[in-house]
Order: C-alpha cells, then sequence, then structure tokens
C-alpha cells in the first residue's frame, strides 16, 4: 500500500513535523502487517486491546492509538480510544560521577572524548548533538545553544570550564569553520544518532562500565548528579529544557540511593 496520501494528510490537515510522520506511518504498517490490509472495527479494537495489555512502553502504546486514531480520521471513520494512565516514571541504572570519568578518559580519540563530554555535561538529546553546529558552541559563556530540540524548540544548556577546554582543544585539532557540523563521520558527514550510540556503547565496554551505557543515560545520569550535588528542581528543569516541571520532577523519584548516601552522612555511630 502506498502511504503518500496519508503523509500528505498529516502535513495539511494536522501539522505534523516529519519525525512525527513517519512514526505515525510505521505504526500503521505494524498493525496492518498482523491484522490485514483493510482492517475492521472490532479487528482494530482488538489490536488495541492487546497493545494495551502488552509490555511495550507507555510512550509505544500511546503513539500507536495515536496514529490509528488519525489513520481512522484520513479514512473518514473516526475512532478515539480511551488513554492508559501514565505509569509514574522510575529512571534506573544512572552512572555515577566516577563512572562518566572512566567513560571519559576511556575515549579513543579527541572527537569521541568531546562528543561524551558535552553528552554528559550539558544533558543534550542525542539528535541535539548531531545538529549541533560550530557556531552554537559559546566559549565565554560556557553555554551550547540548540536550535529546533524536542519539539522544534531552541534553547540554551549550561556545560562546566572543563568540558570547554575539551571542546577548544578539539577545535583547535579540527579544520571546520563555525557553519559547520561540530562532528562529523571519517568521511566528513553529518555525525549520525547511530553512530553516537556506537561510540558510547564502545567506549563504556573499554572502560569496563557493567551497565548498559548509552547517549540518553547521560542525560538522565546528569540530572541525578546534579539533584545528589544539592541542584534544585528549576535549575534542573532549565538545564534539561522541559517544557513542564512534571517532566523533570521524575528524577526526584529516582534517587533513592541519594536518601540512603544522606542516612549514612547522618546515622549514629552505634558500633
Amino acid at each position: 500500500m502506498q502511504y503518500a496520501n496519508f503523509e500528505q494528510f498529516l502535513i495539511v490537515s494536522r501539522g505534523l513535523q516529519s519525525i512525527t510522520i513517519k512514526g505515525y506511518v510505521d505504526a500503521i504498517k505494524r498493525m496492518k502487517n498482523k491484522i490485514g490490509s483493510s482492517p475492521t472495527s472490532e479487528q482494530i479494537n482488538q489490536y488495541v486491546q492487546e497493545l494495551y495489555s502488552s509490555n511495550y512502553s507507555y510512550s509505544h502504546k500511546t503513539n500507536t492509538v495515536l496514529a490509528i486514531e488519525r489513520y481512522s480520521e484520513y479514512m473518514n471513520n473516526p475512532i478515539k480510544f480511551g488513554r492508559q494512565r501514565k505509569p509514574r516514571q522510575i529512571i534506573k541504572d544512572t552512572l555515577t560521577e566516577a563512572e562518566i570519568t572512566k567513560l571519559i578518559f576511556n575515549a579513543k580519540n579527541i572527537r569521541d572524548k568531546t562528543i561524551i563530554c558535552l553528552l554528559a555535561y550539558s544533558g543534550l538529546r542525542n539528535k541535539e548533538l548531531c545538529n549541533l553546529r560550530v557556531r552554537d558552541f559559546d566559549a565565554g559563556r560556557n553555554t551550547i545553544r540548540v536550535i529546533k530540540g524536542k519539539g522544534l524548540k531552541d534553547g540554551i544548556s549550561n556545560i562546566s570550564s572543563d568540558c570547554t577546554k575539551i571542546v577548544l582543544n578539539y577545535l583547535q585539532n579540527s579544520l571546520i569553520t563555525q557553519d559547520d557540523f561540530l562532528f562529523k563521520t571519517y568521511q566528513k558527514n553529518q555525525m549520525t544518532g547511530w553512530t553516537v550510540r556506537r561510540i558510547v556503547k564502545k567506549t563504556a565496554i573499554i572502560a569496563r562500565i557493567q551497565k548498559r551505557v548509552y547517549p540518553h543515560i547521560l542525560r538522565h545520569s546528569l540530572a541525578c548528579n546534579l539533584l545528589l550535588r544539592g541542584a534544585n528542581v528549576v535549575l534542573l528543569k532549565n538545564q534539561l529544557r522541559h517544557a513542564h516541571l512534571e517532566t523533570t520532577l521524575c528524577y526526584i523519584n529516582s534517587i533513592v540511593f541519594g536518601e540512603v548516601s544522606q542516612y549514612e552522612k547522618f546515622s549514629p555511630s552505634y558500633l
């Protein structure tokens, strides 16, 4: 089946962005591969019931249901489904400061070291890092400017002065201009998210970190480590460029180990 008309509908009638459109089209393809190219309302309801009963993530379930609703609108047979309650998110297996230090110092070259440092200190998302240009780095203010980040929002993320020094060292050894992408492949192409994931994963193996390590865990780790050092939730919200404070609050619920650490600090010495 050709999905060009459906994509046009999503652009013109719903004003959606390309990444969202691709996700919706892929969701409809998965549904049709499972229940047929001309599903009945009963089959679709059964599909959604099985989806809601599955172990897929909340976001996967919600985005799939949204895709089906948009597709039903396109087919002039609108369907509206109920929404499951969003579970309370707990961020697990974040990296300690010592583990991130090991990760940084086991990078195989200055480019990979700079990538890991920026992810760790700024909390940038993978795609945001890949879209950075040299001009988005402000050494004087120790900041990174994010253009059209998640939700197409612009923003500013801070980095440490130590991170700034590493970026400057990287730039001194790179033949790139202000308009160039900050990171490129060895073939001089724009860095892709897949390449960044591979760099982070391989470096973690070299560093002998036993946890699952991927770019976004460095964002989670920054949030938890800032909180453990006493940062307030508003600073954290601004640093991660969250649209809603509720999104930031999930990190408060995720640092139970911080309470244990505080208990060890203040507990009486009986033995």
